[in-house]
């Protein structure tokens, strides 16, 4: 009898096996699945990922060498028409390559489920619904629309992307803006190639490894790394306001080549530490010996230093001689495209080809300056020492013991201000010996907003008055970068941004003359819903239609970083006169906030002299980004400022 139970126990685990195997299998689509009304665990989900299996292998052929094999299976529910677009795939691939073949991509097993009259019907992809794009000269684009997909539908596909790039392995992302029920990612690599792996994200996830004996490449009696990870449950990746790049806080596995170790040869290390990243691409031809070009801006360097005395002055004349000379092409990098002389005679050119000439003009001119690697904010967060995670260079002077950093492929930019995406944590600046140091790409120096406002207060529901706003460094350049074109449509958003109001003679000076220095806005304005009038009192806010009304921060968790970018003093002078026939009943409490460690504080002041009402009021941000932990703090903060904002100034009438 114990051997029967025995026995039967042995069946039922064996059959409960093979039913989780066929779980994550395509073409294993039930009833139940298409039946599904809304996401067990996110009834907002307009789709979910039932799951997503990867594995990386590795083949040798004498002709193509070594290559990475990755193959994608992934089983997709529809629940709403918002989720329809998971229709189209698109998986993008790399053909710049100047050594190794193009990288292939390969769909295959598309289908849609869908369930008619109690059945499962299947409809197949056919080859109208596969396509390939050319995006630029470096990647090109295959996607595929699967057919008959509406709520309620099943989809499947399976892809493989070949690469004969092993320096980084693609990313294996287990985190969407959808549910993600389960995912298992394999990789079996050879001894021969040493990869350190990255898990980003939040996430908890199961993870092992065994080396095992391998048996498919050119040589036997090897070993072999087998690595599996995996989890169930992984919730949405939810958009949130004041987030840098929220792919940096994306569940996923990331695989970098440290080294290759083949018998017989010398082991090659390729990301051991960042002075090696920086010999490895001064050795480029296309970032040192371009560095070095110099007779083809001889004669312009001695006229843009006539005139000059200091570096500081030097420094200026020189970055502003390039920013005017040179036009960016919208291509970002740290190698050079067509070259620097090329590009310095053709007068536009890639972020490098600008940049370098704006290093070499500086050295000629006898400043220490050096090529910092810097990460967009689009990029990511360069996390450990490796080539590949860099995407942009610019400059880093050296001039009375003060490092000043310059990007000349702006137009808005000055020496010390970048554009806002290379505000991003950590760039390298690296010199031609091999060494190299961490540089700061983040600001602590705060960039300032005033506003200020005369106000007059008309009984008859109407206020008119005028606004000045200055702005300097950081504040100015976004202002610069985001008004540049059409006025009209700009004084459109303003006016419904502020609440409706009427916006009349609209001046701004220094929008492009001196860019060191402050931009000042200007304009009247005309306004008949900015208060209440109740009997015979006036209820006005202190600041009118500046004053926040909804907080930022909404939801009750926060899983990503606040990043606001650069520290912000914002501040509003706010000078109210009042018909003759009223007077001040009550003005608001003053108040003073502050977070911990003064990272936030606001302040709001009033002072009140017969006819006149006075309101100061500030908001300082004083760090550029706060962590995840320090969430509910900053919530609190701003609701506080909320509640300051909106009690109101009484007039009653006399």
């Amino acid at each position: 009898m114990k051997f029967l139970n025995l026995k039967l126990l042995v069946l039922i685990l064996l059959f409960t096996v093979k039913a989780q195997s066929q779980q994550y299998e395509l073409g294993k689509v039930t009833i139940a699945e298409l039946e599904e009304k809304v996401h067990p665990k996110d009834s907002s989900a307009p789709a979910a990922i039932l799951f997503k299996t990867g594995k990386t292998i590795f083949t040798y052929s004498a002709e193509r060498g070594f290559e990475a094999n990755n193959v994608y299976e992934f089983k997709i529910k529809i629940y709403k028409t918002e989720g329809l677009k998971w229709a189209d795939q698109k998986v993008s691939y790399y053909v710049g390559y100047d050594f190794l073949s193009d990288d292939v991509v390969k769909f295959s097993n598309a289908i849609t489920y869908n369930l008619e009259n109690g059945q499962i019907v299947k409809t197949k992809l056919n080859s109208e619904g596969n396509f390939k794009n050319k995006i630029n000269k470096y990647w090109n684009q295959a996607a595929i629309t699967l057919p008959n997909v509406k709520a309620g539908s099943v989809i499947e596909f399976k892809y493989v992307l070949k690469s004969e790039n092993l320096t980084r392995l693609p990313d294996f992302e287990f985190q969407y803006d959808v549910p993600v029920n389960y995912f298992r990612y394999e990789t079996e690599i050879p001894e021969f190639f040493i990869y350190k792996t990255l898990l980003v994200g939040n996430l908890k996830i199961e993870s092992k490894a065994d080396v095992v004996s391998g048996k498919q490449l050119y040589s036997s009696g090897y070993k072999q790394i087998n690595s599996v990870f995996s989890a169930a449950d992984i919730p949405a990746l939810q958009k949130e306001r004041f987030v840098d790049n929220i792919e940096n806080y994306r569940g996923a596995v990331q695989n970098e080549l440290e080294r290759k170790r083949f018998p017989g040869k010398p082991v090659v290390n390729y990301t051991t530490s960042w002075e090696e990243v920086a010999k490895t691409i001064y050795k480029n031809d296309s970032f040192g010996r371009e560095l070095k070009e110099r007779n083809y801006f001889d004669e312009d360097l001695k006229a843009v230093l006539q005139n000059t005395n200091s570096q500081s002055e030097k420094l200026n004349a020189v970055f502003n001689f390039v920013q005017n000379r040179m036009n960016w092409n919208k291509e970002r990098g740290y190698y050079v495209d067509k070259g620097v002389k090329k590009a310095y005679q053709a007068q536009t050119g890639n972020t490098a080809e600008i940049n370098f000439i704006l290093i070499a003009m500086l050295k000629a001119a006898g400043i220490t300056v050096h090529p910092v690697l810097v990460s967009t904010v689009e990029n990511g967060i360069p996390v450990f020492p490796n080539r590949t995670v860099f995407n942009y260079v610019i400059a880093g002077a050296q001039i009375e013991g003060k490092k000043i950093l310059l990007d000349a492929a702006s137009k808005f930019t000055t020496p010390g201000i970048l554009p806002l995406n290379l505000l991003n944590w950590k760039g390298r600046l690296i010199k031609e010996d091999g060494s190299s140091e961490e540089i700061e790409m983040t600001t602590a120096a705060p960039s300032k907003e005033i506003h200020t406002l005369m106000v007059t207060v008309n009984p008859q529901q109407k206020i008119e008055g005028s606004v000045k706003v200055r702005r300097t460094d950081y504040a100015a350049l976004s202002f610069r970068e985001k008004n540049v074109g059409n006025e009209d449509s700009y004084l459109e958003k303003l006016e419904n941004d502020l609440n409706k109001i009427e916006i009349s003679d609209y001046k701004v000076e220094n929008k492009n003359e001196d860019l060191s220095k402050s931009v000042l806005e200007s304009f009247e304005f005309k306004s008949d819903n900015s208060y209440d009038i109740i009997g015979n009192k006036i209820y006005l806010k202190p600041i009118l239609f500046y004053t926040d009304r909804h907080n930022p921060f909404k939801q009750e968790e926060r899983q990503m970083a606040i990043y606001f970018g650069y520290p912000l003093h914002r501040s509003y002078n706010v000078f109210f006169d009042l018909p003759k026939d009223y007077e001040v009943e009550s003005l608001p409490k003053a108040i003073k906030i502050s977070t911990e460690n003064k990272g936030t504080s606001y302040t709001m002041n009033m002072a009140a002299l017969e006819k006149r009402i006075q309101i100061m009021v500030t908001v300082e941000i004083n760090n550029p980004i706060f962590a995840a932990s320090e969430y509910d703090m900053l919530k609190e903060f701003f609701q506080k400022i909320i509640e300051s904002q909106n009690e109101k100034i009484v007039l009653k009438r006399i």
